[in-house]
């Protein structure tokens, strides 16, 4: 009987050992316990490019503004930074303008004067209790942004009856498919570095953003040349509803693959383009026209190549914005929204069937 018994027991308390590492295995155990006055003090981490990087915000963080060839141009008016955080939780930007996915992941190409974004998180995760990683990566890989850009630019300058659109409406696709393994790899490397810091995957939120257009067919016809935007009306209307959509769609898809929250900025910019306003107000232009740095070419000539960097990047109003709608999206439980405007026009983190569902206007 008391054998009997004695194996009751031993069963009762294995199968309260197994509950217990099945409870705690789903949330971050650091590698040591820390004392209640020494709990590691928390943080929400940026990775990615310029959208995240803050481009456009200006006041550039030093180092960061082509110090030893680093034009990562992170600025005070990243989105991370317009957070509305809790006390003690601590807003980190690790985005670099121009990265590209292989710049996230674990191993990138030698040569960029910062080492890997998710290697750089995999540190910081051992020294602060990280929440919330958010992550935009992907135009400039296959879909190269900046190469669309040009190439319309190139239309509008030899009047083109087709424009960069007819060049663009097959090869777009094809290049977004060719972005999405390199962006899937980038995203597990992400969890692959907080795997390794003792995060177990429903212990922080990872939130994969996609991006706005800067440019749309309600352009100001005063502007539409190089002192603001050069390029075709039927180029920039393909860019704002073909385009940047595309290029969403195909974000959600790698994002669902992670099982990563999605956040969808492709109509987050409407109404607020660049060269939509004639008074050229930052309340309604959220994003830069193209722009010159004369002066820093004076200064510097190493600075040239540099030169246009901001244009058609958010300025600190579209920045703000923009960290306005994640802010929202990271307080609630949604797996994804869509960041529209509201009846005041600021935007806001949309979960509705529609935007869930990333239908198009």
């Amino acid at each position: 009987m008391r054998a009997h018994m004695s194996k009751i027991i031993t069963l009762v308390v294995i199968a309260g050992v197994l509950v217990l590492a099945v409870v705690v295995s789903t949330r971050y155990l650091p590698e040591r316990p820390q004392p209640p006055e020494q709990q590691l003090p928390s943080a929400v981490v940026t990775l990615g490019d310029s959208t995240l990087s803050g481009e456009g915000g200006g006041n550039y963080e030093p180092g960061t503004n082509g110090e030893n060839g680093n034009w990562c141009h992170r600025s005070p008016a990243a989105a991370v930074h317009q957070l509305r955080l809790p006390a003690g939780v601590t807003p980190i930007n690790l985005a670099c303008s121009g990265a590209r996915a292989e710049q996230v992941g674990a191993n990138p190409a030698p040569g960029h004067p910062e080492m890997s974004q998710s290697k750089r998180l995999a540190e910081l995760a051992h020294r602060y209790r990280i929440t919330d990683v958010v992550v935009q990566i992907g135009a400039n890989d296959d879909p190269g942004f900046g190469d669309v850009v040009f190439r319309c630019l190139e239309a509008w300058a030899g009047r083109s009856a087709t424009g960069c659109e007819g060049q663009m409406r097959a090869e777009w696709p094809e290049r977004v498919e060719r972005m999405k393994p390199k962006v899937l790899a980038a995203l597990h490397d992400v969890r692959t570095a907080m795997d390794s810091a003792g995060y177990a995957p429903d212990s922080y939120s990872l939130v994969v953003q996609s991006y706005a257009s800067p440019v749309a067919p309600e352009v100001v016809p005063a502007l539409q040349n190089l002192s603001g935007c050069p390029f075709l009306t039927q180029d920039m209307a393909w860019i704002r509803d073909t385009g940047v959509q595309e290029l969403s769609d195909g974000l959600r898809e790698v994002a669902d693959q992670v099982g990563a929250r999605f956040l969808d900025l492709s109509q987050a910019g409407r109404g607020h383009e660049a060269c939509t306003d004639p008074g050229r107000t930052a309340e309604n232009e959220w994003f830069t026209r193209l722009t010159v740095d004369w002066q820093g070419t004076k200064e510097d000539e190493n600075r040239a190549p540099h030169a246009m960097q901001e244009s058609f990047h958010a300025n600190a109003a579209g920045h703000a914005q923009f960290g306005r709608c994640l802010g929202e999206f990271l307080a609630s439980e949604a797996p994804a929204a869509s960041c529209r405007a509201d009846e005041r026009g600021n935007l806001r983190a949309v979960t509705s069937d529609v935007a869930a569902q990333g239908a198009h206007p």
